[in-house]
């Protein structure tokens, strides 16, 4: 890919992120929430396996 094509690309994106780019069915809330709670588990399951026996 040339410095070309990969700014290009860029330049729509931000392009697109200025009309409202992101899907109207995605909520941030959901989404922040939903990170939130993934990521509560994984320490939730890292806390389990690191105890001292």
């Amino acid at each position: 890919m040339s410095l070309a094509s990969t700014a290009a690309t860029l330049v729509t994106l931000a392009e697109d992120a200025e009309h409202g780019g992101s899907h109207q069915s995605l909520s941030p809330y959901l989404t922040g929430f939903g990170a939130l709670a993934a990521l509560l588990l994984l320490l939730w399951i890292t806390t389990r396996f690191n105890r001292d026996r």
